[in-house]
């Protein structure tokens, strides 16, 4: 037997690979998992107190995978880092974040993706897998050469918050795609159907006097992006979904076979379009003193009780099968402004976790489909099925939370740069006490 590295015991361990829920203890060795056993099977070993890690009343899982983050590096690093963005990722309970290519320049070569990859193995906490992109320069014009970013270390395709609105760009996109094995992820928007819109369309942005984006800017570019796949037989991944219809489209299409997977953020499982405007929820009880969050700026917006309520139902039943943040930081001043002038975007990764306890609490949505859609699933997306499992002789990735600590959101603790959090002041549940990657602690409570 290798050195041992860590001892975790006393834990409640949730792997639905290998469809564990239930009390079991783990052994590292060499950054490896060596062994899951019985709760109380290793005792015996003599090991000195630093090496054991007593996860009583704790969850243990794989550590999660985020298949849609943005670490801003280069060009942005006012907004964040690879270094800030990953120590964000470990004390969000992630030990793999796959990298947005909205970069400046955009990671359309195999220069940029070897930046990010060499870059993320100096100074990153976890894992960075690049997501480079579709276009050249993210312009939705021309193709970038996906066989040579694939060989680089791309695990996938995307112009992220710019669609790719030319239907005859997006068919050949998706025809390489399924030659590579490799999803293509559009950001679903036609921006036509809601040009200089900057939240969910009806009573509270007629109320607000704001541009509402309509349910059907997602729903139309959703059903053209599934017929090409259906065309081409490539591999579509639809990112952030937020309606109802969206969902329908994608159920049918599944149905009919066609090799479409979808991802829900946490705010949109759980964020209303009611936060714009400060009303009060259960989640949080009073009412803000401003007219609007822009805070609560996203794209795409946050959308009705009935939209949040099916995709809930969506993420319980695998219509939705991936979990992901879509963390997006800002600098302040590019929130401190009107709600039309704000950037899109939400600092997610440090309030996941607490979101997604929520959502268990309300819905019923259990921790195994949370966790699964946290690690299982991503990773089997993005051709990494080495990752996202408590499996003996895998990387110990392992995340331990307690679901029932309580914690009041201060975003200007974030590690990340970016405070822009419409949970901030609110009181939650669920947080990460320790965050390990191959073996070591990257982040302890």
């Amino acid at each position: 037997m290798s050195k041992i590295q860590l001892l975790i015991s006393g834990g409640w361990v949730i792997d639905p690979i290998q469809k564990i829920n239930e009390p079991r203890d783990l052994l590292i060795t060499g950054g490896l998992i060596e062994a899951i056993g019985n709760p109380g099977e290793f005792d015996a070993i003599d090991l000195p107190d630093e090496l054991r890690i007593d996860a009583n009343g704790a969850i243990v899982s794989p550590g999660f995978l985020d298949m849609h983050c943005h670490l801003r590096e280069p060009g942005f690093e006012h907004k964040e880092t690879i270094e800030s963005g990953t120590q964000a990722a470990a004390a969000g309970g992630f030990t793999t974040v796959c990298a947005m290519p909205n970069t400046d320049p955009a990671m359309d070569s195999v220069a940029s993706v070897k930046f990010l990859v060499e870059k993320a193995r100096g100074v990153g906490q976890i894992r960075v897998l690049p997501i480079a992109a579709i276009t050249r320069g993210r312009a939705g014009l021309e193709l970038t050469d996906m066989s040579e970013l694939a060989e680089a270390g791309a695990v996938g395709f995307s112009d992220d918050g710019d669609p790719v609105s030319d239907g005859y760009v997006m068919r050949h996109a998706l025809a390489y795609s399924s030659l590579l094995g490799l999803p293509i992820i559009n950001h679903s928007e036609d921006r036509t159907i809601a040009p200089g819109g900057v939240m969910n369309y009806g009573f509270s942005s007629e109320r607000l006097g704001l541009v509402g984006i309509p349910s059907a800017a997602e729903e139309a570019m959703v059903s053209r992006d599934i017929a090409l796949a259906e065309l081409t037989r490539g591999i579509l991944h639809l990112a952030h979904v937020s309606t109802e219809r969206s969902v329908d489209l994608v159920r049918a299409a599944k149905q009919r076979g066609v090799n479409v997977t979808a991802e829900v953020t946490p705010h949109h499982l759980v964020l209303t379009d009611d936060w714009v405007t400060g009303e009060a929820t259960e989640l949080r009880p009073h009412v803000i003193s401003y007219e609007y969050d822009t805070n609560t700026k996203v794209s795409p917006p946050l959308r009705s009780g009935k939209d949040v309520q099916c995709l809930q139902q969506a993420l319980d039943s695998r219509v939705v099968e991936v979990i992901a943040t879509d963390h997006a930081p800002h600098a302040t001043v590019d929130k401190l402004c009107s709600y039309d002038d704000a950037a899109f975007g939400i600092s997610g990764l440090e309030t996941a976790l607490s979101m997604l306890v929520y959502l268990h609490d309300r819905s019923g949505v259990s921790f195994e489909t949370i966790i699964r859609s946290l690690t299982e699933a991503p990773a089997k997306i993005i051709g990494r099925e080495d990752l996202g499992s408590l499996r003996e002789g895998t990387q110990a990735d392992i995340t331990i939370f307690n679901p029932n600590l309580q914690w009041k959101v201060d975003s200007k603790q974030f590690l990340s740069k970016g405070k822009n959090s419409p949970l901030d002041g609110v009181e939650v549940r669920g947080r990460v006490l320790k965050t390990i990657y191959s073996g070591n602690v990257v982040f302890s409570l």
